[in-house]
């Protein structure tokens, strides 16, 4: 059932339009081919050096699903060229200020704190309180979209970065107003790790935006090695010149990895979120098709919340077994429930803090408050959404979803009808 389009203004159909009718005749306006992009961000930066290679594969892989299944209208294809230009734009500056100045990634990054949940579970907002407490150190959306030259503490506040971010949101807001009930965005809000891992294309992210299945499966099956070592590396361009007290990082893709991640810093703080895994895919699926709107006429919402649920129940699995092993130890990992969150947003904030040995002050408590009145769930309005319109069935998920949710003692929520 695709999902209607006729929403995007007439000046962007008519681009669609004409990119239908040169797919017709075997012409792409828009190359996405793999050594194309290398040359022209070489050619953009002046830059030869993109580190090393394993990136190259999960890129290959990356082009393939979008040439191959993910349907891109003329936009589409011209928001996917633009956006993988400036991260391997990004990555060929990162490893040229890396070799210029090695002491940056000699920096250590101590007792971080992961947001682990699943989408749509409150790790967003969570995350957004988090920023509140000047003890965090949070990549923002800007930094993480530009992170050259590194942000300054001086001028954290002011970059002109902030600016150029904040009207490339407020085009994507204005486009698709629906998204912004579902998820609000702005260049001084928190961004997720997936915007991180990126620069290694070892991302979920891109699934988000675009249908493409193979190379997802890629990046939820693999070990994160590599994408990992350039997570630590992009902290450490941030932090260098803009220091914090300890990193409060975030995303819904650590359910996959979180054995990784682990292995990665092992001293990291994890809060893991939880909510009824139905709605999860609900909420998760009408995002997704919301997003993908903006690259193709062919977006399939049933397909979208098959894909997910399989996807998903994956996650959710792979984090039950990670913590029946017993290799987290039980003071580095806190589980918070998305109906305590709902009631007590800060307490439940606090209640991390407390399980962690961290103190909250009284200051970023009311900061917390302040963010929480000026940004309410149903500030940009209320986004209803229905199991209905995924084409599957409650028992099917029930039972997909059921070691996940027994494990945890995740309470079940009314589906018929939800809002978000």
């Amino acid at each position: 059932m695709p999902v209607n389009i006729s929403r995007l203004p007439p000046p962007l159909r008519l681009l669609n339009l004409a990119g239908k009718a040169a797919n017709t005749i075997g012409v792409h306006p828009i190359a996405l081919e793999l050594e194309q992009l290398l040359q022209q961000a070489r050619k953009n930066t002046g830059l030869t050096d993109f580190g090393e290679e394993d990136f190259r594969q999960p890129l290959a892989l990356l082009l393939d699903s979008l040439q191959r299944e993910a349907r891109l209208s003329l936009l589409g294809r011209i928001i996917a060229r633009g956006d993988l230009l400036r991260t391997l734009e990004n990555r060929l500056g990162l490893v040229q200020l890396c070799k210029q100045h090695p002491e940056i990634t000699e920096q250590p990054i101590e007792r971080p704190i992961f947001v682990v949940g699943p989408p749509r579970s409150g790790t967003t907002i969570f995350h957004d309180l988090l920023v509140m407490d000047p003890d965090n150190r949070i990549p923002l959306s800007w930094e993480a979209a530009y992170p050259l030259p590194p942000p300054e503490t001086a001028s954290y506040h002011s970059d002109p970065r902030i600016a150029r971010v904040q009207a490339d949101l407020d085009r994507v807001d204005k486009l698709l107003p629906e998204f912004k009930k579902m998820h609000p965005m702005g260049a001084q809000r928190a961004q997720e790790c997936v915007a991180i891992t990126a620069h290694d294309f070892a991302s979920m992210i891109y699934q988000v935006q675009f249908n493409v299945p193979s190379y997802d499966r890629w990046v939820l099956d693999c070990d994160m090695q590599s994408a990992l070592k350039w997570h630590r590396r992009f902290l450490q361009v941030l932090q260098w010149k803009a220091p914090g007290r300890r990193w409060a990082l975030k995303s819904p893709q650590h359910m996959w990895h979180l054995q990784h991640i682990h292995r990665e810093y092992p001293d990291a703080l994890f809060v893991q979120t939880h909510r009824d895994p139905v709605s999860i895919l609900v909420s998760m699926s009408n995002l997704a098709a919301t997003v993908r709107r903006l690259a193709s006429d062919d977006v399939d919402m049933p397909e979208i919340a098959a894909y997910y649920a399989r996807a998903l129940a994956d996650g959710y699995n792979n984090t039950v077994a990670y913590r029946e092993s017993g290799q987290l130890p039980q003071s580095q990992v806190v589980d918070l429930y998305f109906k305590d969150f709902v009631s007590d947003q800060v307490g439940t904030v606090r209640k991390a803090y407390e399980h962690f040995g961290l103190e909250l002050p009284n200051s970023a408590a009311q900061a917390m408050h302040s963010f929480l009145r000026d940004n309410a769930a149903d500030k940009h309005g209320k986004h209803v959404y229905s199991l209905a319109d995924t084409g599957l069935d409650e028992a099917y998920l029930r039972e997909l979803f059921a070691p996940y949710q027994s494990y945890f003692d995740i309470p079940t929520e009314q589906i018929d009808a939800h809002i978000h």
